[in-house]
């Protein structure tokens, strides 16, 4: 039998094939990017405010483990006021308003209303970030 001169080519490249296709397969294999982090959606946020301040204000395992560095540096700064409330004394009650976000600053945020003996009533604003894992007080803002 007589070989034509293309046979040989084509020889090699059916016995290479297995190995150059498993090649470009390997190379062609999508890559798989770690996990985004879930946003959280206002009513997420709306929950996770209203069981974090309860009635009269986070508790210490709130305070330690549910709120931002720069929160818990401006509290050791301020030890005279709480800068989770806003306040220097314990609330009679506090409520939280309707949370607005805002996705392309990825961050959500309400007013938090506290309740005072004789009526008196103040309030401030809590932020969230929508990515943060576990969810967390980002910042809060005192009105006056």
């Amino acid at each position: 039998m007589k070989l034509k001169p293309y046979s040989l080519g084509a020889l090699l490249l059916t016995l290479l094939a297995p190995a150059t296709l498993s090649s470009v397969t390997a190379l062609a294999a999508p890559v798989v990017a770690s996990p985004v982090p879930e946003r959280h959606s206002a009513d997420v946020i709306g929950r996770f405010l209203v069981g974090f301040y309860g009635e009269h204000g986070p508790t210490p395992y709130d305070r330690e483990t549910r709120v931002s560095q720069v929160l818990k540096d401006r509290q050791k700064e301020s030890p005279d006021a709480d800068v989770l409330l806003c306040a220097q004394s314990v609330p009679r009650q506090i409520v939280v308003g309707p949370v607005t976000v805002a996705q392309s600053a990825e961050i959500g945020w309400a007013t938090v209303t506290t309740h005072w003996e004789a009526g008196l009533t103040d309030t401030f604003t809590a932020y969230v970030r929508l990515d943060s894992q576990p969810i967390r007080v980002d910042d809060v803002i005192c009105a006056g």
